[in-house]
């Protein structure tokens, strides 16, 4: 198959994520705005850091005037998922040159990763070429609505009416990423201690919390893949 085909067929399933970006990107934006940032500084941040999740904990600890080191360290343990990512898309773009590889790191959100592997492991004998068409066709209508709804956000958000929910998008958007992720008993036992983790461990100042489930998460997700392999191993 073509990589024009498959870069029309990425930007095809990449078009149904666009009802939880716009609003998510716009909330993102409100939020930074009433934080106290302004719309450069906002911009900024959606564009150089291009990843929802760890822009709204850095934005809330900031609000909370932590530490800059627990804001950075905060952030990074939001978006450790990026390595994971990264090393599962590896073995499919891993022959192209770096700037190549660079250019689909920065454009590496939850919604084109989550695209592309399933579609690489529909198709494995597409072309490293034709993956990476794939991938930027998925990235094609997502990026460039974050950064307009991150400036809707931030640039009208005195004129969003209250009683619009909005903030739907954000809860939203990882449930609908998460569950079709959850395809061993490995993925369900990190989700579900990631999940009693943060519950748990909700008091401790600074949202640091994020990071204990985080890494209590990995562990009882990789100690569970040890088992099943040690077992359909014997």
């Amino acid at each position: 198959m073509s990589s024009s085909s498959e870069y029309l067929r990425g930007v095809r399933d990449g078009l149904p994520f666009l009802l939880v970006i716009a609003p998510f990107g716009a909330v993102f934006g409100v939020v930074a705005t009433e934080a106290g940032l302004d719309l450069a500084q906002v911009m900024g941040f959606s564009v150089l850091v291009i990843a929802g999740a760890a822009q709204f904990v850095a934005i809330q600890m900031m609000v909370e005037a932590a530490p800059v080191l627990i804001v950075l360290a905060a952030s990074l343990a939001v978006n450790l998922r990026m390595a994971m990512y990264s090393a599962s898309l590896a073995p499919h773009l891993g022959p192209l040159p770096l700037w190549k590889r660079a250019f689909a790191a920065y454009l590496m959100v939850d919604q084109t990763y989550a695209a592309a592997i399933l579609r690489y492991e529909a198709r494995p004998a597409l072309s490293p070429r034709a993956k990476l068409a794939y991938f930027l066709g998925i990235a094609t209508p997502i990026v460039p609505v974050w950064y307009a709804a991150t400036w809707a956000g931030a640039a009208l958000g005195s004129a969003i009416p209250p009683s619009l929910p909005i903030d739907f998008a954000v809860p939203i958007t990882f449930l609908a990423l998460i569950v079709p992720m959850l395809r061993s008993l490995a993925h369900v036992v990190a989700a579900l201690v990631s999940i009693v983790g943060v519950l748990v461990f909700a008091v401790v100042p600074f949202n640091l919390g994020l990071l204990v489930a985080a890494l209590l998460a990995m562990m009882a997700g990789a100690e569970t893949e040890r088992r099943m392999a040690k077992r359909r191993g014997t």
